[in-house]
């Protein structure tokens, strides 16, 4: 079975679709991978990565067949663990070196206390996605959580599901904190999603660490 989501008319940049695929290749291996892009009817990709640059060229349909196709492949367990582990590897990466652009990357943000840290590095975060694709995203203190709004999100477009299905981007977000503390993990889950219909994907990011 292959998988096509008609383009949607929004991008996100070449490198973030490169270093994505990339993790995807280091999750599954070459031929996983090629058998992904396969069913996800992206074939022009075999050995032909997006360059490394920021133009945004990659069109959020042809990065949600890519889920899609993870979970059609797998099984949703077993893409659920594969795309949790590429969203972590998507950040460790490279997007962690969208740090320095954040403002978030150096010795002054390092030695700030955890909770400062988060503060800045979160919302630093989203900017960073909404100027330079058409994932758009904002950030929400609540008392004991942090709520990350994805309004148009990338790994679901075009995507109906009976449950959450973005976690890739859950991943990525537990990297991001991963990094930002200092190397504590944090609860995040994704509370609303797109492909179930609600209007924005939405994840609840835990203040406190689980270790």
């Amino acid at each position: 079975m292959t998988v096509t989501i008609p383009k949607s008319g929004l991008t996100y940049p070449n490198r973030f679709a490169r270093i994505t695929i990339l993790a995807m290749e280091e999750v599954m291996g070459k031929n996983g991978l090629n058998a992904i892009l396969n069913m996800a009817s992206l074939q022009r990709l075999i050995d032909n990565y997006p360059p490394e640059d920021l133009e945004r060229e990659f069109d959020f349909s042809d990065y949600s067949a890519l889920h899609a196709a993870l979970e059609e492949m797998y099984g949703p367990r077993g893409g659920r663990g594969l795309a949790l582990r590429a969203g972590r590897a998507t950040f460790a990466q490279g997007l962690k070196n969208f740090g320095a652009l954040a403002g978030v990357g150096d010795m002054a943000f390092k030695v700030l206390p955890l909770a400062v840290k988060i503060k800045v590095a979160l919302p630093s975060m989203a900017k960073v996605f909404s100027q330079v694709s058409d994932q758009y995203s904002t950030v929400e203190e609540l008392d004991n959580d942090y709520v990350y709004t994805i309004h148009k999100c990338p790994c679901c477009w075009g995507r109906k599901s009976d449950k959450q299905v973005c976690y890739t981007a859950t991943g990525l977000l537990q990297e991001a904190f991963k990094w930002v503390s200092g190397g504590h993990e944090f609860r995040v889950n994704e509370d609303k999603c797109i492909a179930m219909g609600d209007p924005a994907c939405t994840f609840i990011i835990q203040k406190e660490p689980i270790d």
